[in-house]
């Protein structure tokens, strides 16, 4: 079983930025790939970005693209997301998953992660 907690989010003003980080409890972490998604009021969860099981490859969603950097170190079981260029439609709830294990390849796909934090706020100011 795998425990995800996240923090690092809070009220940012545009233009601003955040780290996130996710600490991850278990054996399995530095077998399987995370994810970060967010969630903002009325939408669905969607997809922010992606990390291989070892961090040597990565995805994004296009709206973050270029502002957001996802990284791990699994030394310490940790993954972070790095927000740069904060835009005020970045407000979200934003969540750390993970896939099971020995699931290594990046996805986009909610449905392919079996752990998920509880969440942490993000509110862009404008």
């Amino acid at each position: 079983q795998v425990q995800l907690v996240e923090s690092g989010g809070g009220l940012v003003q545009a233009g601003g930025s955040l780290r996130l980080s996710c600490a991850a409890s278990g054996r399995t972490f530095d077998s399987s790939a995370m994810g970060w998604f967010r969630q903002a009021p009325g939408k669905e969860r969607e997809f922010v970005a992606s990390i291989n099981w070892n961090g040597g490859g990565a995805s994004y969603a296009d709206p973050v693209k270029g502002r957001f950097t996802i990284s791990r170190d699994n030394a310490k079981n940790t993954v972070y997301l790095q927000m740069n260029s904060l835009k005020p439609e970045d407000t979200a709830v934003y969540y750390c998953a993970g896939r099971g294990a020995y699931y290594r390849g990046t996805s986009s796909n909610t449905y392919d992660y079996n752990y998920w934090g509880q969440g942490t706020q993000v509110t862009v100011s404008s």
